[in-house]
């Protein structure tokens, strides 16, 4: 940025300010606007001039600074009669007193402020440079990327003139400088694997520029990639000597040396301030604390006494324990936020759902945070180990306060405390941790009895209290001085005016033995809720223990109006009424959850009171009776809004013809977007319901919804997820003799497998399945079985076995008038051809399905289509349209959401840079499919990427670092028996081999 001379903001004069001013561009061809009009410039040297002036900082050029600035030191012989018929043209063109004549030259005066790119471009440089300083790398970063993005090609260009030339040079240097700043930024905020791909692209581009070599090594040796990083050092060393004749400068040989030292300090963002960069953003997760907080003094001062003296220690943890119901999360919660102005920096807060069957996972929660600290999802780490690493590197030198609520154990909380000074964590569980090293323990018992009557009378009000003081301490004795259970029955009190404080204690004496009698633990908890169960409305009951029935950690209201058999109105107003009654929370607007405890009295009160009536009883109002049957509904409204996801997604498809029919509706969608919107949504919950209706009375109505959902095995997200339920199901069929929905489920778990990369377990799981569907006839199954079977040896290269496969598919899709299954068969029969060299007929083929599929409106499945077609015409050698198809494909997978096939797609249109020579965006787009396909697609996958990165960065002279990428590619292969490995080997230098 230094040295970049000034243009100063430049405003008109007068005081009428124009409905269109004037703009002008060099940084890219030079441009005049008024406004949205684009403006005649004239000529290339009329251009020149204006440039020339507009350069100038508003300061007067002589005639004779113009002449040599457009002709250099051979002008034609009229050229001062030419600059000044240039200046007249423009001024025709431009607003009146823009261009001046003065003292016998020109200048442009009077522009408003913002009017020149470059001054725009160098504003934003020097607020970026102010943000920095002030530790705002977010702000900073966004600043500069707004400057580059300024940039239009090459400076002046088409401008003639040694003047033109010099500042084309110039400003070239300026943005690559700030380009270095903002990637240095990128590098400091995390983002590594993001930073890798352009950077490749960058080093190509200018292979003599050292900074930009120091930054790949630190982004690839901090995105675990060391071998790679000193193989860049290599290249620059070898390049520099060839030719310049000179050795790297001391900055980047210090690096390789820290590198191989594997330096901590490599590993954590540097900051050249004192403070660290502040955070993107300061999260501030902390639920709200309740207005009636009551008593408890004792404990808020012990607590933020602790959490006060974290700075200057190397971490503040406090535990708090206790049994359901105490109120560890209230006070908790309380202390949090008074302690808030000691934790500048922010605070993360999450219920780690200890109590209940399924615990939150440490990574799952580390990567929550580590996006609510401004990480990118691109560079958060798959381990627990290594985002546990991240994370501590984000908080260091940070004050951050974290809630960890509802620990399961210490086990659970290790991996989530920070580990720096200036930060604290606090901690609530059920259980004590005495094994959480360091941390200070607080047991935290029910209430004084005037704690509790305060709590009460807060919540009831003075004046009805008042009245009846004996009754108010019967209640809340009866409640076992518990803030949950006294919370309830107040909150009960509340709602009916005609009770009196007397009538709730008579309706609680009833309960007493038994409250007496469970002394500890969960029983206490489960016995404040039958209060407040007690109290409540038939229906609200009703919807309170069917409603806990669902496995997901949430439900939405159309999924609750399924369990309930009630309009979403209806519905609506009774889980707000239990919202209201603190049996159950709101999550977000239209989702509802339950406490973890609430959850399993409320399926407690399932297993008593849901039975069905006896014969000739009279109809209930509420529909079918009994648990079984609400969420039969649940997983008919999952299976019928799935399939109609399916079918949107893929119009004229046949699979949802042959899934079991649903009873209950499903929703509706205005398109495809919305519909993946509620899919990937819904796929936790969706997910939870198919394993929990894994009986038999479900099995095949599951096993069919996890077919429809086919979409969420190729998202990433939710594949490992999707492969498990896909393995239980396989499971429950087997147990339960159930052939049909044994091979469906394998079919799915074939699939899932195949996505993931470990094509020896598909394969088997497909077998079977088609082996089963020979004993129970399945014709679409069979199909399906057989196209994955084809799939996998096609990428096994057995090409005969997989055009047998495929062939099969396809006449059985033919015979299920399935055309959609035919063009997808017909698309894998192409890339067959091509692995066997019948290039012409595997482009027919893809052509013909993807032409399927567009004439029956497939969006998702075309983009799959235009994927096999441009394979096919790389391989060719159409060149220009293999790269228009993949693009296509690739906006069509990204905007779907099929992580998968968007980075397998950037992985093809790198092949065909690569056959296009331009090996340096063959590497850009390479680094991007790694980077996408990170954690989905297996290794086979990510060798055959690593291969074509290898060539890439081979071509841009780089040959250490794709020595290092083909090594890495030879040992994947290797370890899967691949035949690829053999196409590899040869790439390998014999030293490296070594």
């Amino acid at each position: 940025m230094d040295g970049v001379p000034r243009v100063p903001e430049q405003r008109r004069a007068g005081s009428c300010a124009e409905p269109a001013p004037l703009s002008f561009g060099v940084l890219g061809p030079v441009r005049a606007r008024r406004g949205t009009e684009q403006l005649s410039t004239g000529s290339p040297q009329q251009r020149a001039l204006l440039a020339a002036l507009l350069l100038r900082e508003g300061r007067t050029a002589t005639a004779g600074e113009l002449i040599d600035a457009v002709w250099g030191e051979e002008p034609p012989s009229q050229a001062l009669a030419a600059l000044r018929t240039y200046a007249s043209r423009l001024r025709k063109v431009l607003d009146p007193g823009v261009l001046v004549s003065e003292s016998g030259g020109y200048a442009v005066r009077g522009l408003a402020e913002g009017a020149l790119d470059l001054t725009v471009a160098q504003d934003l440089a020097t607020e970026a440079e102010k943000a920095k300083s002030a530790g705002d790398l977010f702000q900073a970063r966004e600043l500069l990327g707004r400057a580059l993005a300024l940039w239009d090609g090459e400076v002046l260009a088409g401008v003639p003139g040694p003047y033109a030339e010099a500042q084309r040079v110039r400003l070239e240097e300026w943005r690559l400088q700030l380009l270095e700043s903002r990637l240095d930024m990128d590098l400091e905020q995390g983002c590594h694997a993001e930073a890798v791909s352009e950077l490749t692209a960058l080093t190509a581009a200018h292979p003599l520029r050292e900074r930009l070599r120091e930054l790949l090594m630190l982004a690839l040796y901090r995105s675990g990639r060391q071998a790679e990083a000193l193989a860049v050092y290599a290249d620059t060393r070898r390049l520099l000597a060839d030719e310049l004749g000179v050795d790297p400068r001391p900055g980047l040989r210090e690096l390789q040396q820290r590198i191989l030292r594997a330096d901590p300090g490599l590993a954590e963002p540097q900051s050249p301030q004192a403070e660290p960069a502040a955070a993107p953003v300061r999260p501030a997760q902390l639920p709200a604390t309740v207005p009636d907080f009551t008593g408890r003094a004792a404990f808020v001062q012990e607590l933020g006494e602790v959490l006060s003296s974290a700075e200057g220690r190397v971490m503040a943890v406090s535990a708090v324990a206790g049994i359901g119901g105490v109120g560890k999360t209230t006070l908790a919660v309380h202390v949090a936020h008074q302690a808030r102005t000691a934790f500048p920096d922010g605070q993360l807060y999450v219920d780690l759902q200890g109590a209940g069957a399924r615990a939150a996972e440490p990574e799952t929660v580390l990567g929550s945070f580590l996006r609510a600290l401004g990480t990118a999802d691109s560079a958060i780490p798959d381990s627990l180990e290594e985002r546990a690493a991240l994370y501590r590197s984000v908080l260091d030198g940070r004050r951050v306060l974290v809630l960890l609520d509802n620990a399961r154990d210490a086990a659970q909380v290790r991996p989530l405390l920070p580990g720096t000074e200036g930060c604290a964590a606090l901690v609530t569980s059920r259980v004590r941790m005495v094994d959480l090293a360091g941390a200070h323990l607080v047991d935290l018992d029910v209430m004084s009895p005037d704690e509790a009557l305060s709590l009460f009378t807060k919540i009831v009000g003075e004046e009805r209290v008042a009245s009846e003081r004996e009754a108010a301490l019967d209640v809340v004795a009866a409640c076992g001085f518990l803030p949950l259970a006294i919370r309830i029955a107040a909150s009960r009190l509340a709602a009916r005016r005609t009770w009196t404080v007397s009538v709730l204690a008579a309706k609680l004496a009833d309960e007493r033995r038994r409250l007496d009698e469970l002394q500890a633990g969960d029983l206490a908890v489960k016995a404040t809720f039958e209060l407040g169960y007690g109290a409540l409305e038939p229906a609200q009951a009703r919807a309170f223990r069917l409603l806990g029935l669902a496995d997901g950690p949430d439900i939405s209201l159309a999924a609750a109006a399924a369990v309930l058999d009630l309009p979403a109105e209806e519905t609506e107003d009774l889980l707000e009424a239990l919202v209201d009654t603190s049996l159950l929370e709101s999550a977000a607007p239209g989702r509802y959850r339950y406490h973890d405890l609430v959850r399993l009295y409320a399926r407690a009160c399932a297993e008593r009171d849901e039975w069905p009536p006896s014969v000739g009883a009279p109809p209930t109002p509420f529909g079918q009776w009994g648990s079984d049957a609400a969420m039969s509904r649940l997983l008919d409204f999952y299976l019928a809004t799935t399939a109609g996801v399916y079918l949107i997604e893929r119009p004229g498809d046949r699979l949802v013809d042959h899934l079991a029919a649903p009873e209950y509706q499903g929703l509706t969608f205005a398109d495809r977007h919305q519909a993946q919107d509620w899919l990937y949504s819904e796929a936790v919950c969706l997910l939870a319901c198919v394993r929990q209706s894994a009986g038999s009375g479900s099995l095949r109505r599951a096993v069919d919804l996890l077919w429809a959902a086919v979409d969420l095995a190729e998202s990433g997200t939710n594949s490992k997820a999707y492969e498990g339920v896909a393995s239980a199901l396989r499971q429950a069929a087997r147990e339960a003799g159930d052939t049909r929905a044994e091979a469906r489920a394998l079919i799915t778990l074939g699939y899932a497998h195949s996505v993931t990369g470990r094509f020896d377990l598909a394969d088997e799981e497909a077998a079977l399945a088609h082996e089963l569907i020979g004993a129970a006839p399945d014709p679409l199954a069979d199909c399906w079985a057989s196209n994955i079977l084809g799939v996998i040896a096609l990428y096994q290269s057995r090409h005969d076995d997989g055009e047998t496969h495929i062939n099969r598919a396809i006449e059985g899709f033919r015979a299920c008038d399935d055309r959609a299954g035919e063009a997808a068969v017909l698309c894998n029969l192409s890339r067959i051809h091509l692995a066997t060299g019948r290039t012409d007929s595997a482009v027919s083929l893809a052509r013909q399905g993807m032409e399927m599929y567009d004439a029956m409106g497939h969006a998702l499945k075309g983009a799959n289509g235009r994927y096999a077609l441009g394979l096919a015409l790389t391989e060719h050698g159409e060149l220009p349209e293999a790269a228009a198809r993949l693009q296509e494909a690739l906006t069509v997978f990204r905007d779907s959401r099929q992580r998968l096939w968007e980075g397998m797609s950037l992985f093809r249109l790198a092949e065909v840079d690569l056959a296009a020579g331009r090996p340096a965006q063959a590497a850009a787009n390479a680094e991007s499919a790694l980077t996408v396909l990170r954690g989905i697609g297996g290794d086979w996958r990510r060798a055959g990427v690593l291969v074509t990165l290898g060539h890439g960065l081979s071509g841009i002279g780089q040959s250490g670092r794709a020595q290092v990428c083909w090594r890495e590619a030879l040992e994947l292969f290797e370890a899967l028996g691949a035949p690829e490995a053999e196409t590899v080997r040869p790439l390998l230098t014999p030293l490296t081999l070594a």
